[in-house]
Parts: C-alpha cells; sequence; structure tokens
C-alpha cells in the first residue's frame, strides 16, 4: 500500500521532537543549496528532478532501507512523479512532502514558553522552514501578538481554541524579509495596532505610536507590555519588555547572532545605533531577561523544550558578536560580512507600508528562501 504523503506539520514534529528523517529534495541545485530543509537528524540528499528521470537505478543506492524516503519539490507537484519512478523501481517506503517548500515554508508551530508571573501565558509561534518567530501574550481572556506572520488565520484560529480575545498587535518594526500580518490581523479582529513611529517611511494606514516607555496593559492590568525603543536593525526597532520577565529583541538581538543594519539601505549610517543598543541599552536592563527575538538562523537555536530562548547575560557571555569591544572592529564585522539581502525585500517594505497590494500567490513567491535578517 501507497503511504500516505507527509503533511509539513508532521515533518515539523519529527524534526522538533529529533526523529531521523530522510528527505530526497528533487528541486535544482542552486535552489536546494540556497534554501533546504535542516535539522539535527535530518539527511538531506539533492538529486534534480531532471538527474532522477533519467537515472532511478543510479540513486536508488543512496537511499536508505531502513526509513522512509521523502520527496521534497518546489510546490508538492513534481515530488508525485518523483514517487512514481522511485515505486516503480522498486523503491517501497516513499512518499512526498504535501504542498512542498511553498507549504514548509508557511508552516506555524505554536509552542508554550511559560507561565507569567502576572497569571497569563506566553506563546511562540515557529515558523520552522522560514526561521520567523512571533508571539502571543494572553492574560484574562485578552490576547496580544507581536510580530504577527501574514498566515493570520493561525493567530486567530489559535485565540478562538484558548478562548481568547486579540485586543493588541504589535510591530517591533518595519520588516524587510517577510510580509507582516500586523496590520491585517488588527482589522480583521478590531485589536488595536501599534508600530514605531519612527520606521514611518510613509505608510497608508493608521497605527498607535509604538514609542519608548509606553506600557500596554493586557487582561485586568495582569500583564503589562513595555516598549524599550532600540534601534539599529532599523532606526525605529523597539523592543518588548513582557511582565518583566522576558525581552522580545524583534530583529536587533538573536541568539547566536545580531540584526543586520542594512535593508533599508543605511548600513554606515545604523551601525552605530546597532552598537549602542547591544552594548549600553541592553545592558542597561536586569540580565536575568529572557530574550526571545523574532527569528533564528539555525536549527540548533531550538531548544530541547522547541523554543528559542537565552537570558540576556548568557548572550553576552556566549554570542560572538557581543564580544567585539573595539568600536570600528564592530563597525567592519558588521558591514563588511553582510549576507545577500532577502528575496524582493524592497517589494516587501513597500507591502508592509501599505504601498503595494500583491495577492496571495504574489506574497507566497515574495517571500521564498531562507530569512537573511542576521549577521
Amino acid at each position: 500500500m501507497a503511504m500516505e504523503p507527509l503533511t509539513v506539520k508532521e515533518l515539523a514534529q519529527k524534526i522538533l521532537n529529533k526523529e531521523d528523517v530522510f528527505l530526497l529534495d528533487i528541486r535544482k541545485e542552486e535552489d536546494y543549496e540556497g534554501w533546504a530543509i535542516d535539522g539535527e537528524t535530518v539527511q538531506s540528499l539533492n538529486i534534480p528532478f531532471t538527474q532522477l528521470k533519467n537515472g532511478v537505478e543510479d540513486v536508488k543506492p543512496k537511499l536508505p532501507n531502513d526509513q522512509p524516503v521523502y520527496v521534497v519539490c518546489a510546490k508538492g507537484i513534481s515530488s508525485q512523479k518523483g514517487v512514481e519512478l522511485l515505486e516503480e523501481a522498486g523503491v517501497e517506503d516513499v512518499t512526498y512532502l504535501k504542498g512542498g517548500m511553498t507549504a514548509w515554508s508557511e508552516h506555524i508551530e505554536p509552542v508554550k514558553v511559560a507561565n507569567l508571573k502576572g497569571g497569563g501565558e506566553l506563546y511562540q509561534f515557529l515558523r520552522i522552514g522560514k526561521g520567523c518567530l512571533s508571539y502571543v501574550v494572553a492574560a484574562d481572556g485578552e490576547a496580544a501578538v507581536i510580530d504577527a506572520n501574514r498566515m493570520t488565520g493561525e493567530y486567530k484560529s489559535f485565540a478562538e481554541e484558548k478562548g481568547l480575545t486579540i485586543k493588541h498587535v504589535f510591530d517591533t518594526h518595519l520588516h524587510a524579509d517577510h510580509i507582516s500580518g500586523g496590520k491585517t490581523l488588527a482589522d480583521e479582529t478590531g485589536a488595536n495596532y501599534w508600530f514605531p513611529p519612527k520606521d514611518d517611511e510613509g505608510l497608508e494606514f493608521d497605527y498607535s505610536p509604538l514609542k519608548d516607555g509606553t506600557d500596554v496593559q493586557l487582561g485586568n492590568q495582569t500583564v503589562t507590555i513595555s516598549a524599550f525603543y532600540s534601534p539599529g536593525h532599523t532606526i525605529g526597532s523597539t523592543s518588548l519588555i513582557v511582565d518583566q520577565q522576558f525581552l522580545m529583541t524583534g530583529d536587533i538581538l538573536f541568539v547566536e547572532s545580531i540584526g543586520r543594519p542594512d535593508l533599508a539601505g543605511k548600513a554606515d549610517a545604523w551601525v552605530d545605533d546597532l552598537r549602542k543598543t547591544l552594548y549600553d541599552r541592553y545592558k542597561e536592563l536586569s540580565q536575568e531577561l529572557i530574550v526571545l527575538p523574532s527569528h533564528f538562523g539555525k536549527m540548533e537555536e531550538i531548544n530541547d523544550d522547541g523554543t528559542v530562548q537565552a537570558k540576556l547575560d548568557e548572550l553576552y557571555s556566549n554570542n560572538d558578536r557581543l564580544q567585539v569591544n573595539d568600536a570600528e572592529e564592530f563597525r567592519h564585522i558588521v558591514t563588511d560580512n553582510l549576507p545577500p539581502q532577502p528575496n524582493s525585500h524592497e517589494q516587501i517594505r513597500k507591502t508592509n507600508m501599505g504601498k503595494q497590494e500583491p495577492d496571495q500567490d504574489e506574497r507566497r513567491e515574495m517571500e521564498v528562501g531562507p530569512n537573511r535578517c542576521a549577521v
């Protein structure tokens, strides 16, 4: 009997549970090299579909005999043909990833981070295929969503399941690597939308200004979300301190890296802001705060409990980018080692400003590929 297609949720669970996974990726070599599914227990083999068609027998010896083979393509279409070819050649335990890399890019996995001191709860939403992290803070039947992805239905379904009303939606900065769902989610739920005014480069919609020192109460004043101005990735980047326990750093500070300052073309102008935030402003805060970033770069950054987090003082000890004492050396390390910019980052910025309205297929295409917010 043929195996059922593997869903992206099933794959995510296998990776987070550290189960052995073997993937046969049949996309073009350049696509595979630029962006592929990885994980601590993932073994991946790239055989482009054209090569597979011309020599299935040559591929068979490279496949395992003791575990299933999951065929991966861009959208889950050519992978079905790949499965047929392999089955005809006698490969038995083989199926395909439903929806391919497109579905993998859009899958979101909610994980509970902690109970809050005031009685609320905090959840981290891993967009595992894209490296994006977003958050839901819940208290007394109310919820706040931070750095929402464009798949707003995920947050609405979660809120409904938990009996929550979404009251506040925050964007920590003007995103350039993925399309924000913040304003859309706020409109769909009637929530208040918060955005840093210094990142307003001509937004086509209204928002509540997220300024340094702004306090937002959630529930019956159970949980406080406080804004902490932290420029560097963008000029308006603003961190959020939740319940005096957690520091949501947006794209400024990650577990193993820091945010890049160049996505608006202003690396030389913003690198000093980035250093001041990382080396001065964050050091003014309690070092016991737990850092919750809006991205992760490597699967190794995911902890055993499925979350991406670390104490601030641990990052000052372990993150190499926080060990550069000389300001000029820091400037060179950051500006001389910038990775390629995210796909369609200018179009994404314009979409997030409300200056253009691409359809859903165009939005998917704009987001293809890994996040590239770190340096």
